[in-house]
């Protein structure tokens, strides 16, 4: 039946079913049954999907992970135990992107300093590099990346594609999306087994997106139905309803990241407003036009740059004044006349290699799209593309929180139209490709790490959302 009605032209998903029906049956069994009665099915049932599926690869080994990623994706739910925390990931905890001081070039001078005083091949001494140190001990980069196995599928959302999926800010365990059937699903993955807190109920069309506040108390919806919403993530009350200024469908938002009394959105009419939550009013100032729909909102991380990006190919950066919340239109670029910009993802510090800050871009032009950002206007040079597929998809991209600065390495993960989500290595020159993951049935939408990348969530267009686990060495 799963065959036939959700995958009846892809043979290689046969084993989700399969997969799920494993994890509900793990879950199920923990409640009243004997342990060793439990331990004695699991073997047995081990055993039986070996031989119905091939032996399954061991999930310590880091030659598992060098395997067909269709083989990766057996050792999952087949194969695990409860989550564990994993003790590298400790010193990650509480991590949280640094601020700017100056201008995009001071920036940079700075970065360049830090790293021109170390010895060569040492470690750059920030807190993003020490955090990847203690998460990544002394592995090789492929196996920082191997998240060959799924955690948790969640699939409450079914049939309607789920554009947006992002952890809590600095979080590891509490993750949310949201789902063109109208509706945001509030997730926690600990204790096991992982479930749906809360749904939070009231927009009348499709929800396009959403963020969290710094602090996680709320999150702010934008709908088609030409609303935005806030939400009480404790016990998931709309705290407000605010209608769009212009009375248009709401495409996208974003907090502003200092000020989170201010929320910027954007809407179907080309136009950004930036809005008061708290008096559920526009901003003097907080307004600016575009040359399309407005699909793609992204602050840097001091708050002083906005980009925006629309559905015919440009992407408009923003000057923000932090005292009034005016927005001043500093630069244009046309990525592709006519391509949907649907993704803008930030980094103030890609690599000690590449110590400009950066923008990863998706435009529907079947490639991931790498920009440096030259100055404090948010003017972009385009650095290089990787190969992925999207033509009319919604996809989008993101850095990884952490990063392993021992061998150059930035890693950027994002969504394709062909069921995988992509990990490319954005400073190796050549074989940029890190790891494949393969699992979902329709287009990946969205991808999110929590904060210490030991969980990476991905969304598609069927409405299904998959936790994939790092490999524990």
């Amino acid at each position: 039946r799963y065959n036939a009605y959700r995958t009846p032209t892809f043979p290689q998903f046969r084993t989700q079913y399969i997969r799920r029906r494993s994890q509900l049956l793990r879950e199920n069994a923990k409640a009243g049954h004997p342990p060793a009665l439990r331990r004695q099915y699991l073997r047995l049932r081990g055993q039986l999907l070996g031989q119905r599926y091939g032996p399954l690869s061991e999930p310590g080994s880091a030659r598992a992970y060098s395997n067909s990623i269709v083989r990766s994706s057996r050792t999952t739910l087949d194969r695990m135990e409860d989550f564990e925390d994993d003790p590298r990931a400790l010193g990650a905890r509480g991590h949280r992107r640094s601020v700017s001081r100056g201008s995009y070039q001071l920036q940079a001078q700075m970065n360049r300093a830090v790293y021109e005083d170390r010895p060569p091949g040492s470690v750059v001494p920030t807190s993003a590099a020490e955090a990847s140190r203690a998460m990544a001990g002394d592995t090789s980069l492929s196996e920082n990346y191997a998240f060959a196995g799924m955690y948790h599928v969640f699939d409450q959302h079914v049939d309607e594609a789920v554009p947006r999926v992002r952890f809590a800010n600095d979080d590891r365990h509490r993750l949310a999306c949201c789902s063109l059937d109208g509706s945001i699903s509030l997730c926690q993955l600990v204790p096991a087994p992982p479930t749906v807190l809360r749904v939070l109920r009231g927009h009348t069309r499709g929800v396009s997106d959403f963020a969290w506040s710094l602090s996680n108390d709320i999150l702010v919806s934008t709908s088609l139905d030409a609303t935005m919403r806030i939400w009480a993530s404790e016990d998931g009350r709309c705290i407000r309803e605010i209608p769009d200024p212009d009375g248009a469908e709401l495409l996208c938002c974003t907090f502003q990241p200092v000020n989170n009394n201010l929320t910027v959105v954007g809407n179907a009419k080309h136009n950004v407003h930036v809005m008061n939550i708290s008096t559920g009013k526009k901003v003097k100032g907080g307004s600016s036009k575009l040359t399309g729909r407005v699909l793609a909102l992204s602050f840097d991380a001091p708050g002083r740059l906005l980009w925006a990006g629309d559905d015919r190919g440009s992407v408009f950066s923003f000057l923000f004044d932090m005292a009034t919340g005016k927005l001043t239109k500093a630069k244009r670029l046309v990525v592709h006349e006519g391509s949907p910009v649907t993704s803008i993802s930030p980094s103030s510090w890609v690599s000690r290699e590449a110590r400009d800050p950066s923008l990863l871009i998706n435009a529907c032009l079947n490639k991931l799209l790498l920009y440096r950002v030259v100055d404090n206007e948010g003017t972009l040079q385009l650095k290089r593309s990787f190969p992925i597929e999207q033509g009319s998809h919604p996809v989008r991209s993101i850095f990884c929180p952490l990063m392993s600065f021992r061998q150059g390495a930035c890693v950027a993960v994002t969504g394709s139209e062909d069921m995988c989500v992509h990990f490319f290595d954005v400073e190796r020159a050549a074989k940029a490709a890190v790891n494949k993951l393969q699992g979902h049935s329709a287009p990946v939408l969205d991808v999110s790490f929590n904060c210490d990348e030991s969980l990476l969530a991905s969304s598609d267009a069927s409405g299904m959302v998959i936790v994939w686990r790092r490999g524990q060495k």
